[in-house]
């Protein structure tokens, strides 16, 4: 069955897009490397991001559509989706995202929340600003729902979208509107002061031979699915959604390169004090 286009799942400042007439949309879960779709929607999605060095290899991205989150890899329950959104014969919009339960990570308190790590969403230059945006944040939340019950999560498990993005940057136009569109969406960025977070060198290791992992540092930003109104976010929860990113980019990513990274997070993630949540063009 393919994912169904959900207004209660739509975030609080996209939920006005539920009540416009969406029936020409279709949605495509492509389930494997052999489906026509997965050529169309990673080529799209590597001239958008890969030249930024955001885009993981193709062979890491075919691997990840055989994931299976009722069989855990390295302690997390893992669910990946990769989504072609089209009107008529034509792509209009592309998303990516795993759905994460940790299952064992020591120390942390359990049952944490189910994370989804939005990777990458693009909508065609025509498409924008018609509410499309909208459906590709609300869409990852059937993901996390089928990723829980495959993990044995309660039903009321709390539910964490979470995008890695660049920080605010008045000369760059596009990064500037999107992290407006979050905003308005009801998306808030954890203090990057006091989160410093890096995500990983996707280089393979035979091009990382000889040349140190260039991380990048770069925002967190949240939507906490049902308490979009709080301010702070607690240190654990946010060492939990460290944690799913993580595990998400330690399937293909080296523990040579991932490691420092992990131990670098645990510095500022193991604090008493909650996170302050601050808007995403701070």
């Amino acid at each position: 069955m393919e994912p169904a286009l959900l207004a209660e799942d739509l975030a609080p400042g996209d939920a006005h897009f539920g009540t416009r007439d969406w029936s020409d949309l279709r949605v495509h879960r492509v389930r494997a490397p052999d489906d026509p779709d997965f050529d169309v929607a990673y080529d799209r999605l590597w001239n958008e991001f890969g030249a930024r060095g955001e885009m993981e290899r193709r062979a890491v991205i075919a691997d990840r559509l055989a994931w299976d989150p009722a069989q855990p890899l390295a302690g997390a329950a893992l669910d990946y989706e990769l989504l072609v959104l089209r009107r008529g014969d034509a792509s209009v919009a592309l998303r990516d995202h795993s759905a994460v339960v940790c299952l064992d990570a020591p120390g942390r308190p359990r049952p944490g929340p189910v994370v989804v790590h939005l990777s990458h969403a693009f909508v065609e230059p025509a498409q924008r600003g018609t509410g499309l945006a909208g459906w590709l944040r609300a869409l990852p939340l059937q993901t996390a729902r089928r990723c829980a019950r495959a993990a044995g999560c309660a039903p009321d498990a709390p539910v964490v979208l979470v995008a890695e993005m660049e920080p605010r940057d008045p000369a760059e136009a596009g990064r500037m509107a999107r992290l407006r569109s979050y905003e308005r969406a009801g998306f808030q960025l954890v203090d990057p002061a006091a989160a410093p977070y890096f995500q990983p060198d996707f280089r393979p290791p035979a091009l990382l031979a000889g040349d140190a992992p260039r991380a990048v540092p770069l925002g967190l930003v949240v939507r906490r699915v049902g308490r979009e109104s709080e301010t702070a976010m607690p240190a654990a929860e946010l060492a939990s959604v460290v944690d799913a990113i993580y595990a998400v980019y330690g399937v293909h990513v080296s523990e040579d390169v991932l490691a420092p990274l992990r131990t670098a997070a645990s510095l500022w993630t193991t604090r008493p004090a909650p996170f302050r949540l601050l808007p995403p063009t701070t």
